[in-house]
């Protein structure tokens, strides 16, 4: 099974080829980039460097949040693209998961991605299976959440909450893990295809502007967007 596998959740873009288990080509870009400029030619490229044609291919894997509003959107929209025209299978993974799947550490491995305002997208996994819901929280209130826990490791966007995370917990390991479409292939490999025309990403939040409409328009019974 050959599987192209991609995730645009996050500042970071990583795209991946696999044959099986195996890694064929990686490419990782860590700058502020548009992906939607970005991500197609970056797909051509380990296409042709792996001497692939998009007709090769069996699967689509992609990250499908949490995340960036916008870079969950051109990821799925592009694998949706690709799945339906090269009428191939279609796979979802948590973003969560596949930065869990990044650290071998032992215990409770918490991944975690910056949502703003001290808030963060995190997930809590255990050999790299959930053991919780995926959420959207209160940095705080996570912590809080994993008092009296031990052998926590917590990987991700953590560079920015290293303090209050050695606070609450000192003996906890900190690794900053940037997102592996590799990891991304690999945990897609033996799950069901998903419907192609029905596949949404997994936002956790709403969008700031919704939120903001929604609070003057509780009782009015109207919907701030039709889903598309």
């Amino acid at each position: 099974m050959k599987i192209l596998a991609f995730d645009t959740s996050s500042k970071t873009m990583s795209v991946a080829l696999l044959e099986e288990e195996y890694l064929l080509a990686s490419m990782t870009l860590n700058i502020k980039k548009n992906h939607s400029v970005s991500l197609m030619p970056a797909i051509d490229f380990l296409l042709k460097s792996a001497d692939l044609k998009p007709a090769d291919l069996d699967r689509i894997v992609v990250a499908e949040g949490p995340g960036s509003y916008t870079g969950l959107r051109v990821a799925v929209a592009t694998a949706k693209t690709l799945a339906y025209a090269l009428a191939i299978d279609l796979v979802g993974v948590s973003s969560l998961q596949a930065l869990a799947l990044s650290s071998h550490s032992k215990g409770l491995v918490i991944p975690i991605m910056d949502a703003r305002r001290r808030n963060v997208y995190v997930g809590f996994y255990e050999n790299g299976r959930a053991v919780e819901a995926d959420r959207h929280a209160a940095l705080a209130a996570v912590l809080e959440h994993l008092k009296g826990r031990e052998q926590v490791t917590f990987v991700g966007e953590v560079a920015v909450f290293r303090q209050e995370i050695s606070q609450a917990f000192p003996e906890a390991k900190v690794q900053e893990v940037l997102p592996s479409a590799f990891k991304i292939g690999q945990a897609g490999q033996k799950l069901a295809p998903v419907d192609v025309h029905s596949f949404v990403p997994k936002y956790l939040k709403r969008v700031e502007a919704e939120e903001n409409w929604l609070k003057t328009h509780k009782e009015s019974g109207l919907a701030y967007i039709k889903r598309v």
